[in-house]
C-alpha cells in the first residue's frame, strides 16, 4: 500500500513510544492461552470481512472515545491490529497517552495473519 509520507512520519514516531510485537509472536502467546485483549482497529467493512478468533472490534476512528467503556482496566493486556501494524501503532500510542499500561502493537497485522493462513472468523 502507497502511504502518504506525512502519515508514515507519524507512525514513525509513534512506534518511538510503543511496543510491538510480531504476528507470529502473538500467535504463540494465544496458543499458550495468555489471558489478553485482542482488538482489531480496522474499518467495521474489514472487520466484517473477517477478522482473528476471540478478537473485539473498536475501529481505530472511535477507540479513544470508546476504549474506556469496553476496556475500563487500564492495567489489561491489550493487543492491537490493523491491516499491516500502522493504525494499530498510532492507536497504542494514543491509548497510553490515556493511561493504558500494556498496550502492544501487532507488527505486520491482519495482512501477515492472513498470508501465514493462520485462523480467521468470517461473518
Amino acid at each position: 500500500m502507497d502511504h502518504a509520507e506525512g502519515f508514515l512520519g507519524l507512525v514513525k514516531d509513534a512506534k518511538k513510544r510503543i511496543r510491538e510485537e510480531s504476528f507470529l509472536e502473538t500467535k504463540k502467546r494465544l496458543d499458550a492461552g495468555e489471558r489478553m485483549i485482542l482488538v482489531d482497529v480496522r474499518e467495521e467493512s474489514e472487520w466484517a470481512r473477517g477478522h482473528v478468533p476471540g478478537a473485539i472490534h473498536i475501529g481505530k476512528g472511535v477507540i479513544e472515545r470508546d476504549v474506556e467503556k469496553k476496556i475500563p482496566d487500564k492495567d489489561a493486556p491489550i493487543v492491537l491490529y490493523c491491516g499491516g501494524g500502522f493504525r494499530s501503532a498510532l492507536a497504542a500510542d494514543n491509548l497510553q497517552k490515556m493511561g493504558y499500561r500494556n498496550v502492544i502493537s501487532m507488527d505486520g497485522g491482519w495482512r501477515a495473519w492472513t498470508e501465514a493462513g493462520f485462523p480467521v472468523i468470517k461473518d
